[in-house]
């Protein structure tokens, strides 16, 4: 190693949510931590920014939450959902005493991140890109930058992260950019900022969908509104150039709940996109580097996860590294390897079925028969609404939705209306069998490939990387 490098017990390539997050988590632990960041904050970055009870949970974590109320976003303890003329409005269970989402943009949001990194200790540095990575005996010990000024500079670190998002610099140098597991989504997104007088709805976060297009109103801070559309790919077309603002407002006209929801709203932003969206897993560990964050783990923005889990499996990174990192006659090169494949193992597990349940809401399908049942249950008993809510937000699994007495029900109910055939509803029933059937299967084979991925030897002596003083 040169002589002339830069020391830390860890560097972190990117400093928004989940990088952030990681460096907090060790830097309270008493560890020298560099994030080094491209961008130069307050800085924006493309994103859905809705922020569930549960993000807001993992945001207290990290003690940024007093930060980011300061920003001034409205608590949002109510969500609603409509299908056609179908809704269910309801709150959300407190996690960690939380009951309320917020949104708050990108821009303001990161920054109170990066003040809270700084001040538990953290070398913070903008306007830097990282161009190489410091292998030694197999492992990565380290990296290369430039600075704003083109200057290169080397540190060397027990352990790289990569939390630099889905083009991530640091998962293309280790050879994992290519996937584990990938859905393509049947959507595409696209989103614009709307002033807000509506001070009797800034409490509620809401989703409309008809047929095969869905749209949201979330108040955010500034006293605005995020509204997304999202689309099936099929319409992306009408979305090109100059046409985007003339067909995200026809997008919005199409859904009658969300145009009243903007009447006497102006937009004031231009429309953002993000189109061509894969979900997906990529290998997260390996020798001397891990990637929390979008670098590692991607869902589409329908469900708006991103953000919550960058920030809850970057702390759980920098809580599950501290100890291991702080040895004070040096650090096992293995038990860091081992504790970065169980964390990656761990986030695997917790969010593959949340992931499986994306893709679904991605697809850009139209709603069937038993989903307009779902529904209705939801309008007719709030204890059911709050389950649909409290999936969003993490207190219950994907699967809550639909035990069987839910189903049997639902198919009888659907089976008694004018308006759908039992044919139709076995063709329904079938569909979401096979479904279901095949998310099983995939489930399975990606967490037995998962397990089998090779982890540190423990065989062999574990070697020492020598103390950083």
């Amino acid at each position: 190693m040169s002589s002339s490098a830069e020391r830390f017990d860890a560097v972190i390539v990117g400093g928004r949510c989940a990088g952030s997050a990681t460096a907090v988590a060790l830097a309270q632990r008493g560890l020298r931590v560099l994030v080094i960041d491209s961008a130069r904050f307050p800085s924006d970055t493309l994103s859905t920014h809705l922020l569930w009870p549960t993000t807001m949970a993992e945001i207290a974590a990290i003690g940024a939450l007093p930060a980011v109320e300061a920003i001034g976003a409205p608590r949002m303890p109510l969500a609603e959902a409509v299908l056609d003329d179908v809704g269910w409005r309801t709150t959300y269970s407190p996690v960690s005493g939380v009951d309320y989402a917020m949104c708050v943009r990108r821009i303001h949001l990161d920054q109170a991140l990066v003040q809270t990194a700084v001040a538990a200790g953290v070398e913070f540095r903008e306007r830097c890109t990282a161009t190489g990575l410091v292998w030694r005996d197999g492992r990565v010990s380290g990296l290369r930058y430039t600075d704003d000024e083109d200057v290169t500079h080397e540190v060397h670190a027990y352990i790289v992260i990569g939390a630099d998002g889905r083009k991530s610099f640091v998962a293309e140098a280790v050879g994992v950019r290519t996937p584990t597991l990938v859905a393509p989504s049947g959507r595409a997104c696209y989103y614009a900022y709307w002033s807000d007088d509506r001070t009797d709805l800034r409490h509620i976060a809401s989703q409309w969908r008809i047929d095969r297009l869905l749209g949201t109103a979330f108040p955010c801070d500034g006293g605005d509104l995020l509204s997304l559309l999202q689309p099936p790919i099929e319409m992306v077309p009408e979305f090109s150039g100059r046409k985007a603002q003339d067909a995200y407002l026809r997008g919005i006209e199409a859904l009658p709940g969300l145009a009243r929801r903007l009447d006497g709203c102006e937009m004031v932003s231009r429309v953002r996109s993000c189109t061509g969206i894969e979900s997906y897993f990529r290998r997260s560990h390996g020798p001397g580097w891990a990637l929390p964050g979008d670098a590692g783990h991607f869902k589409d923005p329908v469900t708006a996860q991103g953000i919550r889990d960058g920030l809850r499996y970057g702390r759980l990174l920098g809580e599950a590294l501290a100890p291991v990192l702080g040895g004070r006659d040096g650090v096992d090169a293995d038990a860091v390897d081992t504790t970065t494949a169980r964390w990656a193992a761990q986030r695997e597990r917790d969010c593959i079925d949340v992931f499986q349940w994306t893709n679904l809401l991605a697809a850009g399908t139209a709603p069937s028969p038993l989903e307009y049942e779902l529904y209705r249950r939801a309008t007719d008993r709030p204890d059911y609404a709050r389950i649909l809510s409290d999936i969003y937000n993490r207190v219950q699994k994907p699967s809550a939705m639909m035990p069987v007495t839910t189903v049997a029900g639902s198919v009888m109910r659907a089976v008694r209306r004018p308006d759908t055939t039992p044919r139709e509803i076995l063709a329904d029933l079938g569909v979401q069998q096979r479904r279901m059937l095949d998310d099983w299967r995939e489930k399975r084979r990606f967490l037995r490939a998962s397990s089998a991925e090779p982890h540190p030897a423990t065989s062999r002596p574990a070697p020492r990387i020598p103390q950083v003083v």
